[in-house]
């Protein structure tokens, strides 16, 4: 109600509410959270909290006060307590289509326990092994129990092999192709309701990669998805996007590289460059650990001699395993 009628933006997280937009409006919607604070507890109909906003408008504003000015302010809570480390031992709440989410394979479990362990995990393997599902099911593990404030998931725009030219619509109608496996991951973890929220509200979002530039990301999830299909530099980028209290975790299929030149894929880079880095981990899967329809493991082991002989496989097995290590 509040922004409605004053045209104000509110975040509340961590106990603490946050109000930006005009210093007049924000002075309105500090008196009116103030005095719902102060009456917590007694129930207030609808109408009697826009009768509040109406009165507390209605007053005119103290002498000096900065009419025009936007700003951002901290109006309830304590910014500056300390929260409680919350540790993840790595189990799943989360359910899909009623059933509970968990690792079903060898090398799914120890995908989990390289997420659990790692600031920072990279999960390499062929379709159906569960890469993006398991990965996203951790972020809204760790969103559930308080471990993040945020999910963030993000995936480059690369075309598979196709030319689609220019789609219809506005940049967020020309990019959901893209990111549309990310959104239907999260569906089967959460009901559409929840999903809208935390979408209106920032907890989660779902970017293209493009649009990371610039951004330092705090106490949340970044999960870089189809990540054979970045560049170096695209690559670099994201990495550089991590903030405190963050985890990052990059998924990618290395039989599947949209670029020009396979072998300049950043994910591969990536591995090759920070395989010695303390607080990196990597998890690669196989066909052993596709959980889709029995066919694809038949699929992906018919295409395994010719990827496996490809100068981009070849780059991935010296950067996971050198032989000097």
């Amino acid at each position: 109600m509040l922004r409605e009628a004053l045209g104000v933006t509110i975040s509340s997280r961590d106990g603490v509410i946050r109000v930006g937009g005009g210093a007049r409006q924000i002075g309105v919607a500090k008196a009116v959270l103030e005095r719902l604070a102060r009456d917590a507890g007694a129930p207030r109909a609808r109408e009697a909290v826009l009768d509040l906003i109406a009165h507390e408008s209605a007053k005119p504003a103290p002498r000096g006060w900065p009419e025009g000015a936007d700003s951002d302010e901290t109006v309830l809570g304590n910014p500056e307590r300390t929260r409680p480390e919350v540790t993840w031992d790595g189990s799943l709440h989360v359910a899909s289509g009623g059933r509970p989410v968990q690792p079903k394979t060898p090398g799914q479990r120890l995908y989990i326990e390289t997420i659990r362990d790692h600031d920072l995990a990279i999960g390499i393997g062929p379709a159906g092994t569960g890469k993006t599902f398991l990965a996203v099911a951790a972020a809204v593990q760790l969103l559930k129990i308080g471990a993040v404030q945020r999910v963030v998931l993000a995936r480059p725009a690369v075309e598979a092999g196709e030319r689609l030219g220019f789609l219809p619509g506005d940049m967020q109608e020309k990019v959901n192709p893209y990111l549309r496996p990310l959104l239907d991951a999260l569906h089967d973890m959460l009901d559409f309701g929840t999903i809208r929220r935390f979408m209106e509200n920032d907890v989660i979002e779902i970017s293209p990669l493009a649009f990371m530039r610039g951004r330092t990301l705090n106490n949340a999830v970044i999960l870089l998805d189809e990540a054979q299909n970045t560049t170096r530099g695209q690559m670099k980028m994201f990495l550089t996007r991590m903030g405190h209290g963050s985890r990052v975790i990059i998924t990618g299929d290395t039989t599947q590289i949209d670029l020009p030149d396979p072998t300049q894929s950043g994910l591969i880079d990536a591995v090759r460059r920070l395989r010695r880095v303390p607080g990196v981990g990597f998890a690669q899967l196989n066909g052993g650990d596709v959980v889709r329809h029995t066919l694809v493991q038949r699929i992906v082991e018919a295409y395994g001699d010719e990827e496996h002989n490809a100068p981009h496989a070849q780059a991935l097995r010296e950067a996971l395993h050198p032989a000097d290590l």
